[in-house]
């Protein structure tokens, strides 16, 4: 099929500046559709975008790597969606927030850490544990990266090595995603993120000041990866290849429904749920200028990667346009299902 509303709306982006440029792909029964254009880099040099390249995923690290590496834990019985998080630490003072909580973003963590990213690591890491859970646990979702923070350090605690390494070992190298790393050597072959004036242009380091300061410790961003990556992925979710020794189908049917504890249809384990004609689809997001939609249903995905934070982060245009790609995305070529 062919998505002309779609991919004018993404050339768009680069033809009003919203971005620098876009790598995208486009999934469904017909095959791939893919195109890179506009530029990698504004500032200090304007450098054209080229296929390959590594982009700083931000928070669609939560859904390629920490949501898999807590679902194999549950698979192999390592851990219990009711799981107490004061079980693993019980220095955290609200017993009442549960793995599943923390993996559709209901735990309602308040409080505030001042200074935040500026703290060293092991500061940073007492902070966040001296928060708590407020009074909407389990009835809201309130998008937090202290959730997944939280989840990676249960995985940790629970296998014995930070949380980036699992998700290279137990999620990346399973999953066959070859250029995912959260370690990139090879810096020129990533798409820079922000300028800043007393730091200098962000190419191959986590943009997300937490991420840089917990290193290997950070569940929630961190991931760099290319638009192939995200396409096998993809592919993965949708049933094109796969991977029953890694997650048996009964799991990965599980990122399509409703989880959150009060029945509110709009979290799946990890994702974004949402639903169009009758059927849900999932989606995903990151600060970065990243995008991950998923229709098993009609069988098509988005991939949309951008650096939307490059020179500078002040973009106010970005997050409404974003809205509307995947409003035409999801309606472009819709068809009635049985």
């Amino acid at each position: 099929m062919e998505y002309l509303k779609t991919v004018a709306k993404m050339h768009q982006f680069v033809d009003a500046g919203i971005v620098p440029g876009v790598s995208y792909a486009i999934i469904d029964d017909d095959g791939i559709q893919t195109d890179v254009f506009g530029k990698q880099e504004l500032l200090p040099e304007r450098l054209a975008l080229h296929k390959g390249e590594l982009y700083d995923l931000a928070s669609l690290t939560k859904v390629v790597g920490t949501t898999n590496l807590i679902l194999k834990l549950l698979v192999l019985g390592e851990i219990s969606l009711d799981d107490s998080f004061s079980k693993y630490f019980p220095e955290w003072h609200s017993p009442q927030v549960t793995i599943r909580h923390l993996l559709t973003h209901t735990s309602d963590i308040v409080g505030y850490i001042p200074n935040r990213n500026q703290l060293p690591k092991s500061e940073l890491m007492a902070a966040i544990l001296s928060l708590k859970s407020g009074p909407d646990l389990g009835k809201v979702v309130h998008y937090q990266d202290y959730n997944f923070i939280f989840l990676g350090w249960v995985a940790s605690r629970i296998m014995g090595e930070p949380v980036q390494q699992l998700i290279s070992k137990l999620v990346l190298r399973p999953l066959e995603l070859q250029h995912a790393t959260f370690t990139p050597d090879q810096i020129d072959n990533v798409v820079p993120t922000e300028l800043i004036p007393s730091k200098g242009l962000i190419r191959g380091t986590v943009h997300d000041p937490k991420a840089r300061i917990l290193g290997a410790d950070c569940g929630s961003a961190g991931l760099f990866a290319t638009l192939d990556d995200l396409i096998h992925f993809s592919q993965w979710l949708l049933g094109d290849v796969k991977y029953p020794e890694f997650l048996p189908n009964d799991w990965l049917d599980q990122l399509f429904v409703d989880q959150t504890p009060g029945h509110m249809k709009n979290r799946s384990f990890g994702w974004i749920l949402r639903h169009f004609d009758g059927h849900p689809y999932i989606l995903h997001t990151g600060y970065t200028g990243t995008l991950i939609v998923v229709d098993r249903v009609t069988h098509k995905a988005l991939i949309f990667l951008s650096n939307r934070v490059h020179p500078d982060p002040s973009n106010k245009l970005f997050l409404p346009n974003r809205s509307e790609l995947i409003r035409t995305f999801v309606t472009e070529n819709s068809r009635t299902v049985n």
